[in-house]
């Protein structure tokens, strides 16, 4: 289980940064950098109406949303409450998230017919986050 633990902060700290990346592009209007490619348009994905959610910007909650789950991970070996359920509120936030997460795959392969290599990466990354989290919660049941 320490192993687990260990894999799903790397993961966190990789989500993290792909989520201050593009939180970073979203503040500052940049250009993102993306690969050249027919089905590519990192700039399409990053500036259409569906990359805020009520005027805030997906790469934010993005980012929200993997601190908390770093949060409880680091304070779960700490708290009596999160040793106790900690893999559950991680369980219940990372289910919502990656269904979100794959509603924007949809977005990105039907609506739009543009991809983000940033946002792709952070989707598999998190998909391999939600996995470890269901096995942890697996394990415990």
């Amino acid at each position: 289980m320490r192993d687990i633990r260990r894999i799903q902060i790397l993961l966190v700290v990789v989500g993290l940064v792909v989520a201050a990346y593009l939180s970073y592009l979203k503040l500052t209007d940049l250009a993102a950098v993306c690969v050249e490619a027919a089905a590519f348009d990192c700039n399409v994905v990053l500036n259409s109406r569906y990359s805020e959610l009520a005027g805030i910007p997906i790469a934010y909650l993005g980012f929200g949303v993997y601190a908390i789950i770093g949060a409880l991970l680091l304070m779960e070996t700490r708290v009596v409450f999160l040793r106790e359920n900690g893999s559950l509120l991680m369980f219940g936030l990372g289910l919502f998230a990656w269904l979100f997460s794959m509603w924007l795959v949809y977005v990105q392969v039907v609506l739009l017919q543009a991809l983000c290599p940033w946002c792709l990466a952070h989707e598999l990354n998190f998909t391999i986050l939600f996995g470890t989290i269901v096995y942890r919660v697996l394990r415990t049941l």
